[in-house]
């Protein structure tokens, strides 16, 4: 039988590394060769049971490789090729398809929860992605490693944009782990002077600090809202991203904005999560709180080249497993080492 190694995730806690038909590709579909696949938060949520996965599926929707099977009808895509993907296949009838948000497509199947995902050594890419635009060319000098993070970067872009951060401006970012260092950099390449970090753990402060924070906090021993007004002259930050699932960070966020500053609640939350809040800390500051969740795909095909200009990206990167220890690396994630981990089939 002609197979491959995959990481298969069976119910919460239990995934295991496996031995399953290698696929190929029929009309209007191609296989990609996955050259390095990342492990996000989401992912981690679904492990813990917070967030559905079909049993059975192969995770991961952040990932790159080559394309080495195309079937019948594929025009605009050629064997070797190298791509990521919009893990996003939407249905391009619902109302928010035909505005352009097939990331919040009501009938949208995702790569890596819904079909099977880049941790594996191959991986079918639907015609209907295909048809979709969905698979991403990459210029030839973003290395596969960090076009891997194409993803979490387009997600984190399109949070940025949704919080109308300009130039010269000022964010608050509640976590230091790989979603906040990304939001870091970003605010860095889109001219944004003051850039500051909230986290538990110190050793993620100090990635802060050496990739170029403005300012970082630990609440077990700062006041959060006194260093975010120290560093923004009192005002508060123009946009606070709380870039965890944490809903008692809700309040922080809010105390730490300026008056018509935005609110982003990026991280995904466990289910059935509360929190008590101050409504006039909205009300009295006229700001604005929302929330986003993956992103349109003209982001995908935007941060493929903005990821050419931003050299620091690859620091996120810290650690690496061969798929024969795809296991191990959900571990050492869930143990909070380092940041960004990759999956190297």
């Amino acid at each position: 039988m002609d197979t491959m190694k995959a990481l298969i995730f069976h119910s919460p806690g239990r995934i295991a590394v496996e031995e399953v038909p290698r696929p190929h590709a029929g009309p209007g579909e191609i296989v990609i060769k996955t050259v390095a696949a990342s492990i996000c938060a989401s992912d981690l949520r679904v492990y813990r049971g917070e967030k559905y996965a079909k049993p059975g599926v192969i995770p991961g929707h952040e990932f790159a490789g080559t394309v080495v099977e195309k079937g019948a009808g594929v025009e605009d895509i050629a064997l070797g090729d190298r791509v990521t993907l919009c893990p996003v296949w939407a249905c391009d009838r619902c109302e928010f398809c035909i505005k352009g948000k097939r990331n919040r497509c009501v009938h949208r199947l995702t790569l890596g929860y819904d079909e099977n995902g880049g941790m594996a050594e191959y991986v079918l890419v639907s015609a209907g992605l295909v048809d979709q635009g969905h698979v991403i060319k990459l210029p030839d000098d973003v290395p596969f490693e960090l076009a891997s993070l194409t993803e979490p970067f387009s997600c984190t872009l399109h949070s940025m944009e949704v919080c109308q951060v300009r130039p010269g401006g000022s964010i608050f970012v509640i976590g230091a782990g790989p979603m906040g260092i990304m939001h870091l950099l970003l605010a860095q390449a889109m001219g944004l002077t003051i850039t500051i970090l909230s986290d538990f753990v110190d050793a993620r402060l100090e990635h802060a600090k050496a990739l170029g924070a403005t300012a970082v906090v630990n609440p077990k021993r700062q006041d959060v809202t006194e260093v975010v007004m120290q560093a923004t002259g009192g005002k508060g930050a123009d946009a606070a991203i709380l870039s965890v699932g944490n809903p008692d960070a809700i309040t922080q966020c809010l105390k730490a904005t300026r008056k018509q500053g935005f609110v982003n609640l990026f991280g995904g939350f466990p289910p059935n999560s509360a929190t008590n809040l101050d409504p006039n800390l909205i009300h009295y500051n006229e700001l604005f709180v929302t929330g986003t969740q993956n992103a349109p795909t003209d982001y995908y095909l935007r941060m493929v080249h903005i990821l050419r200009t931003l050299p620091k990206a690859e620091r996120v990167i810290t650690h690496r497993f061969p798929l024969s220890q795809a296991d191990k690396a959900y571990e050492s994630r869930l143990a909070l080492e380092g940041l960004k981990i990759l999956v190297i089939p």
